[in-house]
């Protein structure tokens, strides 16, 4: 007797977002995901997020790992691994653990591999006395 695969639940599932397809609002994905089209808006992505060669984002993104390849205008939050491929070309702010840069990749913005921006900062809580 044959089995039935779950297609609900495996880990290397990918939802592509084709080349040609635009999208405008936010989007949200508990699986991994490929973006080669457009997306204007957030992206939030619980697995693996790779943004193709002509994909072009505008908006904030958050994945676990995160390779770009396209171009990504908003703030980049990797809890884990970001890639900047080198045909990759991103203007905005990088919140990751590790962060690769490929030669020829373009990148204007802040980076961080400290902690996230929605995390309160120690030092913001407590005024400083150095100066004193």
């Amino acid at each position: 007797m044959a089995q039935r695969k779950d297609f609900n639940s495996s880990a290397e599932d990918v939802s592509i977002l084709s080349s040609g397809v635009k999208v405008e609002g936010k989007l949200y994905s508990e699986g991994n995901v490929r973006i080669d089209g457009e997306v204007t808006g957030d992206i939030t992505v619980n697995g693996n997020l790779t943004l193709g060669d002509g994909s072009e984002i505008s908006g904030d993104v958050k994945a676990k790992n995160i390779t770009i390849s396209g171009k990504l205008e908003g703030t980049v939050q990797a809890t884990e691994k970001l890639i900047l491929e080198a045909s990759s070309s991103l203007k905005g702010d990088i919140f990751a653990r590790i962060l690769v840069v490929e030669e020829g990749a373009k990148f204007d913005g802040k980076s961080s591999m400290s902690q996230a921006p929605t995390s309160p900062s120690v030092n913001n809580t407590t005024p400083s006395t150095e100066n004193d």
